[in-house]
């Protein structure tokens, strides 16, 4: 029985990873071989091309998706969870022995996670434009609708995340199966008629293309890495299927039916180098036309709800983290915490989606933008990776070498190429990640400096609450929780209460929430209280950054360790500090203006902790930084 729900439970995460992890990987079809054969890269259209770039895309996926991904990459889990951010806090805190090493890693993780929401940018744009482009196929008369209903689409998409991805995520396994099934028949189809292609799993004709296109091989191989892209979601997906799940959809489905398909348009168009025009849909008899480009729709669609999601939990990490302000998080499922609705990310993500969709026009332009991003991310994934053996792992220097050296002369490869692009568009997810990236180095550099500031301006604590515990000052018969982030001064809102009302309650918690570089922290290790001066103690609250803050769950924790608190009789009280920026030391004026604002505007810290809206004191302060 145990073996028989082992196996069955390994089916269903199997069939959800295909569903989730590979729908950006397995719409690349839809626009990659177009693009290779393009007049823009000048590679001709001939036989011998066509098997040498086909070999091309076979190896890239074997080296890059299997060798990297799948079977070196997924075993830098940290807690079991995956993704540039837990290998970020992976590699800082196994190679961050200095505090200079720490934040360059920190920094340089927190770089590739910004280039992410360019991926996620692009994505829905270009795949669901891609996958609708097929009706201009089916008849010319219908390419003035292309525009209008792929922005209807995506639109539709974005207004139905508030509703949550559970109902919609038991279709995205057995429709993405169909999916790839239909890629593997297809290209199968062309292959019987053409067997020449076979010959592009000989690695020699991959080496011959790419020597005879000369310093244009940068050219070609900035169009075919838009086969790889995706493979990042291998990683990022982990926690939520695991490794072995994502292998075995991986070598089971999605490699096999990728490389028909391929190959199998590289048979159609050495039979008919007219079918460039959209070799994956003239796959496909006209009465198919249809339906074909129905299901490539859903399976863009849920390509797109892949990296939307993956944008709103890397949105949420990056919060706990520290590096950008609090953000409102709706929770769409009662069970599973981790299908949240983050409405400022989505609406944020639907606009430059629109802009990216009616600014470039087509898959074709934007296929220009698509890539760099992506190989960016993946060559820095690659040097977080290094770290990891070198100092998690405790691999020898020519072991850690050997095993990534290959990895980083290909990436390297894959940014070069993609660079070439960049007056073509690719500036746009490069531009959108370094707006990302600074607005997280100025908040966690912001809220730095406003901790320093306070601890500055503000009295010891220590000192503090043994004087009032032999003052006579009149006390309530109620728990007093003051939220802070530096325990060691006395909290703004404790000095106004006392200086305002007067009063003291009889039990004050001074509570601080500290988020960890792991992704969970067990209950056991949630909370940790030390006692002080009669009436006082300082409660620390410990948070992996993948973990939902709620204080209250927290503050009932405390009970198993000697501290009582009725939630019934508590008060919650807030420091809201209002940030004044200096000239000076700190960061540039600019910058210091722009942490006041994300400071002004960030979300409320009672619903970021759920705290109960009617047991919340706010008192406000102003700190010059």
């Amino acid at each position: 029985m145990g073996k028989s729900s082992g196996r069955e439970g390994l089916s269903v995460l199997t069939l959800g990873a295909m569903g989730v992890v590979y729908g950006d990987i397995g719409t690349s079809p839809l626009y990659t071989m177009k693009e290779v054969f393009s007049p823009a890269t000048g590679v001709p259209l001939d036989a011998t091309q066509l098997v040498g770039a086909v070999s091309v895309i076979f190896w890239g996926l074997m080296l890059v998706v299997t060798l990297k991904y799948v079977l070196l990459i997924l075993q830098a889990d940290n807690r079991g969870e995956g993704g540039i951010m837990a290998l970020t806090a992976l590699a800082a805190h196994a190679a961050g022995k200095t505090p200079r090493r720490h934040t360059v890693l920190l920094l340089t993780g927190v770089f590739g996670a910004a280039l992410f929401y360019g991926d996620s940018v692009i994505t829905p744009a270009i795949s669901v434009l891609s996958a609708v482009e097929g009706l201009e196929v089916a008849t010319p008369l219908l390419k003035p609708y292309v525009l209008p209903i792929s922005v209807t689409v995506l639109i539709g998409l974005f207004a139905m995340q508030r509703f949550g991805t559970a109902v919609v995520g038991r279709l995205f396994g057995p429709i993405i199966v169909i999916w790839f099934g239909v890629l593997a028949a297809t290209g199968l189809a062309q292959i019987v008629q053409q067997p020449l292609i076979l010959t592009a799993l000989n690695p020699l004709n991959a080496f011959f293309f790419l020597r005879a296109q000369g310093w244009h091989m940068f050219v070609a191989v900035g169009a075919i890495v838009l086969a790889f892209t995706g493979a990042e979601a291998l990683y990022a997906d982990m926690g939520h299927f695991g490794k072995r799940p994502i292998q075995l959809a991986w070598i089971g489905l999605v490699m096999p039916a990728l490389t028909l398909n391929y190959m199998g348009q590289g048979a159609l168009l050495m039979r008919d180098p007219s079918a460039l025009e959209n070799p994956f849909y003239r796959m496909f008899p006209q009465v198919w036309l249809i339906p074909a480009v129905v299901l490539a729709t859903l399976a863009t669609v849920i390509a797109s709800q892949a990296v939307i999601s993956g944008a709103y939990s890397m949105t949420k990490q990056a919060v706990q983290l520290g590096l950008l302000p609090r953000l409102q998080v709706l929770y769409t499922s009662a069970k599973e915490a981790g299908q949240i609705y983050m409405p400022e990310v989505n609406w944020a993500l639907l606009v430059a989606v629109l802009l990216a969709v009616v600014g470039f026009g087509s898959s074709s332009a934007l296929a220009a933008a698509y890539g760099i991003a992506v190989t960016v991310t993946m060559l820095i994934t690659t040097i977080l990776a290094f770290f990891v053996l070198r100092f998690g792992w405790g691999y020898s220097l020519p072991v850690t070498l050997a095993a990534t050296s290959v990895f980083l002369a290909l990436d390297g490869l894959l940014v070069i190429s993609c660079a070439l692009k960049f007056l073509q568009g690719g500036w746009f997810p490069l531009v959108l990640g370094l707006a990302i990236f600074t607005v997280m180095a100025t908040w966690r550099r912001g809220r730095e400096l406003l901790l320093e500031s306070l601890r500055n301006d503000d009295p010891e604590l220590l000192p503090f609450v043994t004087a009032l515990a032999s003052d006579g000052i009149h006390r309530v018969s109620r728990t007093a929780v003051y939220a802070v982030a530096n325990p060691e001064t006395v909290p703004q809102a404790l000095m106004h209460n006392l200086k305002h009302n007067q009063v003291l309650h009889e039990r004050n918690v001074i509570l601080t929430v500290v988020f960890h570089e792991v992704p969970w922290i067990a209950f056991e290790e949630r909370v940790q209280i030390t006692p002080m001066v009669a009436g006082f103690w300082k409660v620390q609250v410990n948070y992996g950054f993948k973990n939902t803050p709620d204080i209250p769950q927290a503050l009932e924790l405390c009970r198993a360790k000697g501290l009582a608190i009725n939630l019934f009789e508590t008060s919650y009280f807030l420091s809201r500090e209002t940030v004044v920026p200096t000239r000076g030391a700190g960061m540039a004026h600019w910058r210091e203006a722009f942490f006041a604002l994300m400071s002004r505007n960030a979300g409320s810290v009672a619903g970021f902790f759920r705290l109960p809206n009617n047991c919340v004191i706010e008192l406000g302060t102003r700190v010059q930084i």
